[in-house]
């Protein structure tokens, strides 16, 4: 009876299983409860009047409580307007024609066997360069215009048009298209 002699796994192949096996834990570890999470409560209105009450022992020291403006979250000003160059999708038309002159150019080259292997460059050379052509031919221009929300993110609107937008323009991003915010 004849016995193989087994190849010892790849290193990487063992850090790899390692890693699956300590994730799964801790995940099981997440969704069981075992591990504490990161995120905030927010405090009881009980808590919080305990500590205005201790900061403000009379009313010669209270703090005056200003109400806050909620935010618009659609809200924002323009910070750019740049022209963009969307390159065109290839339809195979291009990649045809190119194949064609390609293949005869190719097989002007040489003879015999030479012949035949110009040819197949030629025609494989052809094929990407009118590809690339076609692709070229079919560039269109498109308008990103970056909005930074009163929330303090950042959105990037694209139109297809010269937009009459300019930095520092006051706009509301309603369903993705800007509209004046006077």
């Amino acid at each position: 009876m004849e016995t193989q002699a087994r190849k010892p796994l790849h290193p990487l192949v063992w850090i790899a299983g390692f890693a699956v096996v300590v994730f799964c834990g801790v995940a099981v570890a997440a969704m069981m409860g075992w591990i504490g999470s990161s995120a905030g409560k927010p405090a009881e209105p009980s808590a919080v009047s305990k500590l205005d009450k201790a900061r403000a022992p009379d009313k010669a020291h209270a703090v005056a409580r200003i109400p806050v403006a909620a935010l618009c979250q659609d809200c924002g000003v323009v910070q750019s307007v740049k022209e963009v160059d969307t390159k065109g999708q290839g339809s195979g038309a291009g990649a045809v024609g190119g194949a064609v002159v390609g293949g005869v150019l190719g097989h002007q080259v040489g003879d015999g066997d030479g012949r035949k292997v110009a040819t197949v460059v030629g025609a494989v050379g052809g094929a990407l360069i009118g590809n690339e052509i076609e692709k070229q031919v079919r560039t269109a221009k498109s308008y990103e215009i970056s909005v930074r929300l009163e929330d303090g993110s950042t959105r990037v609107i694209t139109e297809a048009s010269e937009p009459s937008w300019r930095p520092g323009d006051k706009v509301r991003v309603v369903n993705g298209v800007l509209h004046a915010n006077s």
